[in-house]
């Protein structure tokens, strides 16, 4: 039988045409030009726009050339694809990064749920680590995420934070609403002052923002923000309208209780369906 001359040809031409059918490698995905992998964390210098400088220069410091954001994506990572993202707010003690807190405590238990991470800082630590530099911060980091990754702006998406960097999730988490992102949840731990309510009433993000799920997170045995502070936080949202606030306790001090994230992070995705 006679060879066909063309079968060669024929073979790779269809070859080709399968390769430029299947989906871009996840490994061509890039965060701000830098290459994200499927279970990696980035580091990225992303840009401030006027707004964001504006908040960066509360109570007098001066905006750096840039922001620092970080990213951590989940090992089945496509930025095609529909994700959850976790913002993490860290406390001002010690100079401590948003991106610190990340790595340290959200960034395990994050992943583990499939779910994207993302903080926003200066290069350095502020001169006054006010709430407009967090705020900032974590805008251009935002601003980067959706611009790298067309369609993220409608990801869902929470906040988290302990201690003092709850006190700043809770204040911020409704200007982030303000500014367009879809807040699925807030993940407190170590808190002792409501500032959620506080950040409800002076950025006025609407009334669909108290059905905004929160939880609690309590060690039992926490000096810092004790379970009765802690409780009194509960009443105090509940009081401003907030109709899902869940409170759970652990059985130690002022530390992170990594279970109890995940099953925030679970509940959340609950509350929204998904």
């Amino acid at each position: 039988m006679a060879k066909n001359p063309f079968a060669p040809a024929a073979a790779a031409v269809a070859f080709s045409l399968i390769i430029s059918l299947l989906p871009l490698s996840i490994s061509a995905a890039t965060f701000a030009c830098v290459p994200v992998a499927p279970g990696a964390t980035v580091r990225a210098d992303v840009p401030l726009s006027d707004l964001q400088r504006s908040y960066v220069s509360e109570g007098g410091n001066t905006p750096p050339a840039n922001a620092v954001a970080v990213l951590a994506v989940p090992s089945g990572f496509d930025p095609g694809k529909s994700w959850p993202v976790l913002v993490v707010f860290s406390t001002s003690d010690f100079k401590h990064q948003n991106r610190d807190d990340l790595v340290n405590y959200y960034r395990a238990s994050g992943l583990a749920q499939g779910w994207v991470l993302l903080a926003g800082d200066g290069p350095a630590p502020a001169k006054k680590d006010s709430s407009g530099w967090r705020a900032g911060m974590t805008l251009a980091a935002l601003d980067a995420m959706h611009k790298s990754f067309p369609g993220s702006e409608k990801w869902p998406l929470a906040c988290a934070g302990y201690s003092g960097g709850a006190k700043r999730a809770g204040l911020l988490a409704p200007l982030l609403s303000l500014a367009g992102n879809r807040i699925i949840g807030l993940y407190f731990t170590g808190l002792n002052e409501d500032m959620l309510s506080e950040g409800y009433r002076k950025y006025k993000p609407g009334g669909s923002f108290l059905r905004t799920p929160v939880f609690l997170s309590t060690g039992t045995l926490d000096k810092v923000a004790t379970p009765a502070q802690q409780t009194a936080v509960k009443i105090s949202m509940q009081r401003t309208g907030f109709g899902r606030v869940r409170h759970e306790f652990f059985q130690y001090g002022h530390v992170v209780k990594k279970t109890h994230i995940e099953e925030a992070l679970r509940w959340f995705r609950e509350q929204q369906g998904g």
